[in-house]
């Protein structure tokens, strides 16, 4: 039977490879005026993308409901004697919240934690596949636990911004780094802290966030698992991968499309990277 992994569409993992891991995505949601879609289901992430760019309606997202995790577990227990649910920062996103109400409501057995990972995009997309890894190799629900708390604590991510319209309406940072960004023309380069999304710089073009996001890897020592995510601009994740291949093999890298719950709020030109590191 073993461990089951659940997660949410926040973090990013592509279709095939969380069908190849056995990983449960249960997704988000994302609103167009009237219309609803459920990320990655009912919307694909080039659609999303060209809507985002066409509609006269801006996009919002909402998380899913306490009703889907509990289906999603009640599902899940026929086929595992544990399941370990990791999701989005609680400090940005009710996600976290509605898998533990989910969790109350659903009708199993087995055992169900459910893990706040603190990060997002393909930051928790490390910690899932790393999980997932943990419950194919055999591990006790106890010992996924524990060795994805652990990961959460490795983890680092560093994320460039390419216009801060999307990420500033969702209130997702203050209204000083928007005014700060607009009357300057810079663009930010944003982290995570205690689950909070931060500011950790400034640039004005982007081959100088490029730049910055090639060396916070190349000045992290001991990189296990590293991970690129993109909005809209592939060319640009190809090639920062290209470049990072001198730190971290290019065929162990995790390049991910942002879906619509992450890009709504960040954007077109967004790219971020996310490491986990040694202890």
């Amino acid at each position: 039977m073993g461990v089951k992994i659940v997660t949410d569409s926040t973090s990013d993992i592509s279709a095939d490879l969380a069908r190849s891991l056995g990983i449960e995505v249960v997704p988000g949601y994302v609103r167009f005026g009237q219309d609803t879609y459920r990320d990655g289901l009912d919307i694909s992430r080039p659609a999303f993308y060209q809507e985002l760019a066409d509609s006269p309606f801006d996009p919002v997202t909402s998380e899913a409901t306490p009703k889907d995790f509990a289906e999603t577990y009640s599902r899940c227990a026929h086929e595992a004697e544990g399941i370990v649910s990791i999701h989005i920062s609680s400090r940005i996103s009710r996600m976290f919240d509605s898998a533990r109400k989910g969790k109350r409501r659903a009708r199993t057995k087995c055992a169900v934690e459910v893990i706040d990972s603190h990060f997002a995009s393909i930051s928790l997309g490390l910690i899932v596949v790393r999980a997932a890894k943990l419950a194919n190799a055999g591990e006790s629900i106890e010992g996924v636990v524990g060795k994805t708390k652990e990961a959460i604590g490795q983890i680092r991510t560093l994320g460039f911004f390419d216009t801060m319209r999307y990420v500033a309406r969702g209130g997702r940072t203050s209204k000083h780094v928007m005014e700060l960004s607009s009357m300057l023309r810079v663009k930010p380069l944003l982290a995570f802290k205690d689950g909070e999304v931060v500011v950790e710089g400034l640039v004005r073009t982007h081959s100088k966030g490029i730049e910055r996001l090639a060396k916070f890897v190349g000045n992290t020592p001991g990189v296990q698992d590293l991970g690129i995510a993109y909005s809209t601009d592939n060319d640009s994740a190809i090639a920062l991968s290209q470049r990072l291949g001198s730190v971290f093999p290019v065929e162990r890298m995790q390049i991910a499309r942002m879906g619509a719950a992450l890009g709504s709020h960040c954007g077109p030109g967004a790219i971020f990277v996310a490491l986990l590191r040694d202890r």
